[in-house]
């Protein structure tokens, strides 16, 4: 009987073509134009987190217990040279950078911003993010008195490569100082620190410049696949302020519950539309047919074997839609993983938030599995509706009206 019943569904699904491919059709392009946004605001997201550990915290960020508040460089980590090769030493550390940041005031011939001088060493920086990746001008072959710059600074400052830029800021004996650096590149990151305010500079030069001690360090970065690290760490450490990735960086995780909820209500809209789609379909459907499911019920055949058959007739039209949806959009996402989506125009907007103005979409089975489960979802409730119009009609009343 399960055979009749599949068989019928099939055959009355694309009863009528054209109104059964409009559908198909909606279905396809809809699920293909969610993911595809699903997967460039979660590509966008995962940008921004990577570019970040790169070029900043790692997974897990050290401070002294007072520095985050403070920012001065008196609240520094004093034997951050040991520290660093103790960590190095711990199973599941890829990589350890220390950092220096010292505030003050970059000025240049035509303006002057405030502006934050980081002392790094580039070899380290390498190792731990890639760093020459997020140069966009120049070099890293620095010389004396060679420095990076970011990209957002260096506009502000009406700099281009090679021009001088002095900064001024307090030394340890908390005297007033200044130092001219030549830009020999400049970066874009994504990271707004860095960007709109970092200069970053060779560590000898500037210890050496502000008197510091050259073992230490504003900011430990350590890099990792271990999640469980961070206690370990907290635990060896339990003077210094230690905090992983997420608690380091609080609007990251915001932003990224806001992506969350941004997507379920696309989602939402995109599974509402894709429901009233099938429930029109299928009742425009029953209509044509009622004579048929009257004849077929006064012959005896059961409203359980017709509620059976449209409910596959249903679940058809929505598992095709859903592949040629599925195919659109891999067609879609891989375009947008291998190509991105450019908004250069936009460019100096992106950058003011940390993103690119190249979008890279991101690509998961979860897009299509919980797509899937949602379109079958929908297209069985589809048909409740069109199938009270026959369950509250007796065989007669239905060849009666059907005439």
């Amino acid at each position: 009987m399960f055979n009749t019943i599949l068989s019928l569904a099939l055959k009355n699904a694309f009863l009528r073509k054209i109104r059964a491919s409009l559908l198909v059709l909606m279905i396809a392009v809809s699920m293909s134009v969610m993911l595809s946004i699903e997967g460039l605001y979660d590509g966008m997201t995962a940008s921004m987190i990577d570019k970040s550990l790169r070029s900043d915290s790692g997974e897990i960020t050290i401070f002294e217990k007072n520095y985050r508040l403070k920012q001065d460089v008196k609240y520094s980590i004093k034997n951050a040279t040991s520290i660093k090769e103790e960590i190095e030493k711990l199973d599941d550390v890829k990589s350890v950078v220390t950092r220096l940041k010292v505030s003050g005031l970059a000025g240049s011939a035509k303006a002057s911003y405030p502006s934050d001088l980081i002392a790094v060493d580039f070899k380290d920086e390498e190792k731990f993010g890639e760093f020459s990746e997020f140069i966009k001008e120049g070099n890293l072959k620095l010389g004396k008195n060679g420095c990076v710059i970011g990209k957002k600074l260096a506009k502000n400052l009406k700099l281009r490569l090679n021009s001088k830029v002095i900064f001024t800021s307090r030394d340890a004996n908390n005297n007033i100082v200044s130092k001219l650096f030549r830009i020999k590149a400049i970066v874009q990151s994504t990271n707004i620190n860095i960007d709109n305010k970092a200069i970053l500079a060779p560590k000898k030069s500037v210890y050496k410049h502000l008197g510091l001690d050259p073992n230490s360090a504003t900011q430990i970065a350590i890099r990792t696949d271990n999640p469980k690290l961070v206690e370990t760490i907290k635990t060896k450490y339990t003077n210094l302020d230690v905090m992983s990735f997420w608690q380091y960086n609080p609007l990251l995780t915001q932003m990224q519950d806001s992506m969350v909820i941004f997507n379920s209500i696309t989602f939402g809209i995109v599974m509402g539309v894709v429901f009233i789609g099938i429930l029109g379909v299928m009742y425009v459907s029953i209509l044509d047919r009622i004579r048929e499911f009257g004849i077929m019920l006064s012959v005896g055949y059961g409203y359980r074997y017709i509620r059976t058959q449209v409910m596959l007739e249903a679940l058809t039209l929505g598992l095709i839609g859903f592949i040629f949806g599925s195919i659109l959009s891999v067609i879609f996402l891989y375009y947008l993983r291998v190509y991105g989506l450019d908004m250069s125009e936009f460019s100096d907007g992106f950058a003011s938030f940390g993103m690119s103005s190249i979008l890279y979409a991101e690509i998961k089975f979860s897009y299509f599995y919980s797509t899937f489960f949602a379109i079958m979802i929908a297209s069985v409730l589809s048909v409740f509706l069109p199938l009270r119009k026959i369950k509250k009609l007796t065989p007669t009343d239905v060849i009666r009206n059907s005439l």
